[in-house]
């Protein structure tokens, strides 16, 4: 049968419309499309319906959209991972950690071993377990080499210490709350680990264990972040982690936040269920599953419970029971009913935001120019705005009062001043009969409008009547909740609050986990000590400078930016320095203008700073009555390759300074897809600007929503270079070739809608057509991909579960195991050391030397041997020799390093003088991958063993047929 072109066109629109549904899952959005497809399904009638029905079975895969990982993908990547960690030719390459340990990351809890409290354990977000056993003074990890290295809630059985339970995937629901891999457990305190399924939990709330039989524990599983999914609830084992009982369910949106077993009967537990909703575009952090319930035959059936606040406003629920007081209960609610009276605004020359909010336009007009002036200057307008320019315009009907009104509403402000009642907390005393709102008074200040990221309680071992809860403070009541005072307050304590334990044999002694790290009490919260000696950082970006050596800059997690040298160690508190606040973001520095950088925080807040001034707002504000700029998060700011003071900034348009940051003008129209409707988060925004290192104006631009624009005539026009890649995805990162005009590699995420599928990309057409550069990788999300500067077959990757390189663009992938399979979450090739900077968003920052990947990108086919040159080095006169009876041998040691590429072969490493005869001779039984063979630098001459005197030498490497030789020098 022959359809007509018209026909054609109709099917393609609906296939649009079939893999749109499937993907958005959204119904309310497609309604108008729902009306289109029963108009397209009457008008394909005629086609005859054997056609009709397979062309509708298989429209969706027709033009292939993404979905969500199962929890079958997600295992089947992380044993993949596993295993390439394992067997990577770069499995035993060094990587150097260089901190910072100025901050501590995000710690999500504390569990102390109760037959010595020197021993205890450290859980971060997204950087792994950590363990102590004097005290805090150093910390070892533990849970390296896992399948996942974010954690949710861990603890040790009370019936035998020595047995953890850890579930993994952060439960706070944050942007960079990475997905877990399931639940595990030890049994020999953390030296080993078994996995113990629930590989679909993506992040568990808690993990209890019972009190007395080892084999009994109970998982709270919260579920996906952003879809809708059955694996949720409460899950109990009785078999040590065989097998595993779903036990309460409420809904696809709603999993379970917190877990309470009563002390005083383990058969009664607690659990909270907190129903939410995230998206790109939109956090709702509420909802009618939202509420308490209690099991009294050990977790296997559940019942809710009355008199809690419940609804569309119920969003997150901690709980806390009292072990001193049989039958008391404390809940902590996230209540996120608004309450109009909760606003505070401040008022300026007699004016609020408010005030004018209920003007008509001619009582406006009337107000006194310096008192609108004055109100206009310190609300923040653009300083171009006057009382008498701004009246004019409005009299010209250029906007209107309610543009002027609603020129702000930015989503940093919206973090802080919200309607919201927030923290609420609650009391039972008949073990969750009745229960009562203990506090007369609004608990402001606490949660803000991001209690999703704290709703903790706690109420001390010994006083039935004092209660601990934390959000931006850590607050303290000596009164079941009447009365309240700050903790955090003494000394240089970080705010936003996660963990805290309290010692049961000594309440005094308490431990605080934050976004800063970790702290220890002893007089009961009063005074705090910070620990702070872990390379746990949350990196969002990393930047290089040129000096020698050089700089690494990079913006992190509610710690700012920070600068430090490329030479530093993790310990090594004072290499690193504060350069300005907030989550940090990207950094750019200026290298002609010494002093000068740019750097700012979350949602496009940006600063340029000076030697000797004052910071500089820069960020491009749009004009009253103009929509208002969308920015990211992670907002990018770049400086051109070709003249640093050019600036690059995105919003949905593209930006560009040519002045350093003091005017911008605008370069391109909204490059994004314009979603709508927007939510309240921003979206359709840009994520990544690149420009060609090769051409000026070349410029590569990508965005959350899944566009990439490419602009070859510095702005003036751009073309969409999206086709060929999958729809609807984040573009994590874009790199302009440095080697091709026309060439350009990307990463897409689809961790935003939890496919956790690997999406990377090159095109050598200026965008005209894709190529897939995923070759051998595992399925897990991808953040950043960097081609080398020097071989333009040479690329290095970061994902969500760690980093990988490829010496043959993407055909094969290598681990690079010894950075922990934490996110790796930005990069870049210093320029002139060709070292790898990886940030990662977990465990600070490492180096990795580049120039040997270069060289082993640069072999010929059939070769398999690569050497390294060794590092040069000084003879010192104390070789051999020790200056007190009491310190060890002053014994040198070189490694001479090599890379076998093919199969495990002998290498015999010949040390050579400048005329090629041979004085030491070293058999290395070499493995496939990266080897060191060490020597101790002598050699045997005139019969005896001596060390080797300074001078220029040649180190040959032999593997069978094969040779390569390197130059080494000795110095005086």
């Amino acid at each position: 049968m022959k359809l007509r072109m018209g026909k054609w066109i109709w099917i393609n629109r609906l296939r649009i419309f079939l893999n749109r549904i499937e993907f958005w899952n959204e119904g309310a959005r497609a309604l108008p499309e729902i009306l289109l497809f029963c108009r397209l399904t009457l008008q394909l009638m005629s086609i005859r319906a054997p056609f009709f029905l397979l062309f509708c079975l298989c429209a969706t895969s027709l033009v292939a959209q993404p979905k969500a990982s199962t929890p079958d993908e997600i295992e089947a990547a992380a044993r993949q991972r596993l295993q390439m960690r394992q067997s990577s030719l770069l499995a035993a390459y060094p990587a150097r950690n260089i901190g910072p340990c100025v901050q501590g990351g995000r710690i999500v809890d504390l569990d102390v071993d109760p037959r010595n409290v020197h021993v205890w354990y450290a859980a971060y977000a997204s950087g792994g377990l950590f363990k102590t056993t004097n005290n805090g003074q150093t910390f070892s990890p533990v849970f390296d080499e896992q399948y996942a290295l974010g954690i949710g809630d861990f603890c040790l059985s009370p019936a035998n210490p020595d047995l953890i339970w850890l579930g993994t995937g952060e439960n706070n629901s944050s942007r960079s709350s990475y997905a877990g891999a399931g639940v595990y457990k030890s049994t020999d305190a953390g030296k080993t680990w078994a996995h113990m399924g629930l590989s679909g939990a993506h992040h568990v709330g808690r993990v209890r264990a019972h009190p007395s039989n080892p084999d009994i524990a109970w998982v709270a599983v919260m579920g996906a972040l952003y879809t809708q999914t059955p694996d949720r609830g409460v899950y109990l084992t009785t078999d040590g982690g065989k097998t595993w009982e779903k036990t309460l369910f409420i809904n696809e949106r709603t999993g379970i936040i917190d877990l309470v077993v009563d002390p005083h009967n383990p058969q009664q537990l607690y659990a909270s269920a907190w129903e939410r909703d995230r998206k790109a575009w939109e956090f709702d952090e509420d909802g009618p599953g939202s509420g308490v319930h209690r099991s009294t035959d050990g977790g296997r059936t559940w019942s809710k419970l009355a008199g809690l606040p419940g609804g569309e406003g119920a969003g997150r629920f901690g709980l806390a029971a009292s072990h001193s007081q049989k039958g008391l209960l404390y809940a902590v609610l996230d209540n996120q009913e608004t309450d109009q009276k909760l606003v505070k605004e401040d008022t300026i020359a007699g004016l609020t935001a408010r005030k004018l909010a209920a003007m008509d336009l001619e009582t406006f007009l009337k107000i006194e120019d310096a008192k609108l002036d004055s109100f206009i200057e310190e609300s923040g307008y653009p300083d171009k705005y006057k009382a008498k320019g701004i009246k004019q315009d409005l009299k010209d009907k250029k906007y209107t009062l309610q543009d002027f009104n609603s020129y702000f509403g930015d989503a940093n402000k919206a973090l802080f001043e919200t309607a919201v009642k927030g923290t609420e907390i609650h009391r039972s005393t008949d073990g969750g009969d009745t229960w009562n709102k203990v506090h007369p008074d609004p608990l402001t200040g606490v949660f803000y409008t991001y209690g999703y990221y704290f709703g903790q309680i706690h109420v001390a071992p010994d006083r039935p009547d004092e209660i601990y809860t934390y959000g931006v403070p850590l607050i303290k009541s000596t009164d079941a909740g009447r009365s309240w005072t700050r903790l955090d307050t003494v000394g240089d304590i970080h705010v936003d609050h996660h963990a805290l334990w309290f010692n049961p044999q000594n309440p005094n002694h308490m431990l605080l986990g934050n976004d800063g790290g970790l702290y220890v009490s002893y007089d009961r919260g009063t005074n705090w000590t910070h620990l702070n000696n872990l390379p746990v950082g949350q990196f969002y970006t990393v930047h290089v400078d040129m000096e020698e050596p050089y700089n690494v800059y990079g913006g992190l997690q509610d710690n700012g930016s920070l600068k430090g040298s490329s030479r530093s160690k993790p310990d090594d508190v004072e290499a690193w320095k504060n350069i300005g606040g907030g989550d940090g973001m990207f950094v750019a520095t200026d290298p002609k203008s010494a002093g000068v950088y740019y750097t700012g925080y979350q949602f496009g807040n940006y600063f340029r700073y000076g030697s000797g001034k004052r910071p500089s707002y820069i960020t491009p504000r749009h004009d009253i009555g103009q929509p208002k700029y969308r920015w990211n998060w992670r907002t990018p700011l770049v400086a051109s390759k070709h003249n640093h003071e050019i600036l690059y900034m995105g919003a949905q348009y593209l930006f560009r300074s040519l002045d350093m940051g003091e005017t911008w003008e605008t370069l391109s129209p909204d490059l994004t897809t314009n979603h709508s409707p927007q939510g309240n988060v921003p979206y359709s925004t840009i994520t990544c600007i690149s420009e060609s290192p090769l051409k000026f104006g070349l410029l590569w631009v990508g965005t959350d929503d899944g566009n990439v624009q490419l602009s070859t005539d510095g702005g003036n026009t751009w073309k969409n270079c999206s086709e060929g890649l999958p729809s609807g995805l984040w573009v994590s990162s874009l790199q302009a070739s440095p080697h091709e005009k026309a060439s350009a590699v990307l990463t897409l995420t689809g961790y935003r809608s939890d496919d956790f599928h690997a999406y990377v990309y090159q095109t050598t057409d200026q965008g005209n057509t894709w190529q897939s550069l995923k070759g051998d990788l595992p399925d897990e999300a991808c953040n950043v991909v960097e081609q080398d500067p020097k071989v333009a077959d040479l690329l290095y990757l970061g994902t969500d579960h760690g980093c990988y390189a490829s010496t043959d663009r993407g055909q094969h992938w290598q681990a690079i195991s010894q950075v922990p399979n934490v996110a790796g979450y930005d990069m870049v090739v210093h320029p002139r050391e060709h070292e790898l900077v990886i940030a990662t968003h977990g465990r600070s920052m490492y180096i990795v030397d580049a120039k040997p990947l270069q060289g082993m990108a640069a072999l010929k086919a059939g070769e398999s041997l690569f050497a390294f040159s060794p590092a040069n080095t000084r003879k010192r006169k104390d070789w051999g020799t020790r200056e007190h009876p009491y310190e060890e041998i002053s014994n040198p040691k070189l490694y001479f390093r090599y890379f076998l590429t093919q199969a495990n072969a002998n290498v015999e490493i010949n040390v050579l003088d400048e005329k090629g005869k041979k004085l030491h001779t070293i058999s290395h039984s070499g493995k496939r991958g990266f080897n060191a063979a060490a020597w101790d630098l002598k050699i045997n001459e005139k019969g005896k063993s001596n060390f080797i005197a300074a001078g220029k030498y040649k180190v040959e490497f032999v593997s069978g047929k094969e040779s390569k030789t390197v130059d080494w020098e000795l110095k005086e």
